[in-house]
């Protein structure tokens, strides 16, 4: 008799069990289901926040797809900082002194400001910052500041990017930041550009904007300037993550071949212009003092008034 009990006890207990598992499962269910959902619906969003054109293309065809590929090439990005890090290394603590200025007679003189500057390296682009990602406005800070006598430094140029909608979250800048900032500050822009009509640019006195690919100037995508070309045919440039580029003199031919494909708003030259003026603009380079001590050669000399 105790036996036959103490045997319904254990069943009951055991059926019992087995009900606060189910209970326990089907709670676990309720619970993680929404959490589940939220995950999946944070990793969508993020996807088409990231990569909504490869996204799009996956629910378009025909027209469609390609409206969304010709939109894309309009409004291309610099995909990322694409900075070396021999780069960060020559810029390191470095602040650019205004009062000194370099510049060699005979060349084209522009107004020179580095994106590796410690007044502005940490000083945000956006959601990311100036030193990693801000080639692009530190390129038009050059461009305006020279072609309009009132400098623009990469702080203002960057805040009137983001706040234009030319910024682009972990890859830098839209291409149409080029041209249409110089637009805004009154400049010309010649786009769609080939290799005659860079050199024929720079032989004017125009200031050529390059967005560049993987080469000697980037490991992936940067803006730099096109300052001037000599009576040999070399450019020169204003680079605005490395000033010992900048005091280099590079091929044509390089500059061409390792200008990005394929990129959008006219480029990836656009020849820029102040025609007002005459065609000729001063080249300034801002050092830090560190740099004369190592033997640069430097002059004082004021900005242009702004």
């Amino acid at each position: 008799m105790a036996d036959s009990i103490l045997v319904k006890l254990l069943a009951e207990a055991a059926l019992q069990a087995a009900k606060d598992k189910e209970s326990r499962n089907r709670l676990l269910a309720i619970i993680l289901g929404p959490v589940i959902f939220l995950l999946l619906l944070v990793a969508l969003t993020m996807y088409l926040a990231t990569s909504p054109f490869s996204a799009l293309s996956e629910w378009l065809v025909g027209d469609e797809a390609a409206a969304v590929d010709e939109f894309q090439k309009d409004y291309g990005y610099n995909n990322d900082s694409g900075i070396f890090e021999r780069d960060f290394r020559e810029a390191d603590g470095q602040e650019y002194d205004e009062d000194i200025l370099l510049g060699r007679e005979g060349e084209t003189q522009v107004v020179y400001y580095n994106q590796l500057d410690e007044r502005w390296a940490d000083e945000p682009y956006g959601q990311d910052k100036i030193g990693t990602h801000g080639c692009g406005p530190t390129s038009m800070s050059i461009v305006v500041s020279t072609l309009t006598g009132t400098n623009v430094d990469p702080v203002e140029m960057a805040q009137w990017s983001y706040e234009n909608g030319y910024y682009c979250r972990g890859g830098g800048s839209y291409h149409s930041l080029i041209p249409k900032a110089a637009e805004y500050w009154g400049l010309s822009v010649d786009m769609n550009l080939d290799g005659e009509n860079v050199a024929d640019a720079l032989a004017e006195g125009k200031l050529v904007v390059a967005i560049m690919s993987k080469g000697h100037f980037t490991k992936s995508g940067h803006f730099i300037v096109l300052r001037g070309i000599t009576a040999d045919g070399k450019v020169l440039v204003a680079d605005p993550a490395s000033l010992k580029r900048s005091n280099q003199e590079w091929d044509l031919s390089l500059i061409l071949e390792e200008a990005r494909r394929r990129v959008g708003a006219g480029g990836p030259f656009w020849a820029i212009s102040n025609e007002k003026g005459d065609g000729k603009n001063d080249f300034i380079f801002i050092i830090p003092a560190a740099y004369q001590s190592a033997g640069l050669s430097g002059r004082e000399r004021r900005c242009p008034a702004g």
